[in-house]
């Protein structure tokens, strides 16, 4: 069960990074006042997707150890509700509204990843 215990760490640090980077991509089309492409709305939905499995491994994960802090499920949780209402909330506006909630959205869970990370350690 310890790989089971370092799948779930090292899939939250590349969640992380994965987060942060579409923030910063989403973040410079904002900015420029571009759309969101294809291909940013593919990641976070990737990013979505990747985030309901590194839920099912700390699901996994709580059968056999406890994190240091109840308060590490409570960021899991908050990411995987949080980033599914945020796209199908942001795709209904304008473009430039799209960008700016997707972008954020990328931040706050980068955060609540960091935040997870520290809490389960």
């Amino acid at each position: 069960m310890a790989l089971l215990a370092l799948l779930h760490n090292r899939f939250g640090i590349a969640l992380l990074v994965f987060a942060a980077l579409l923030g910063a991509w989403g973040s410079i089309q904002f900015f420029r006042g571009r759309a969101v492409s294809g291909g940013f709305r593919s990641s976070y939905l990737l990013m979505i997707g990747l985030t309901a499995v590194q839920g099912l491994l700390g699901l996994a994960s709580l059968t056999t150890f406890r994190p240091h802090e109840l308060l590490h499920v409570v960021y899991g949780a908050f990411a995987i509700l949080f980033l599914p209402s945020v796209y199908f909330y942001a795709g209904r506006g304008a473009p430039a509204r799209e960008a700016a909630f997707l972008a954020a959205a990328c931040w706050v869970v980068a955060i609540a990843f960091g935040r997870g990370i520290l809490t389960g350690a």
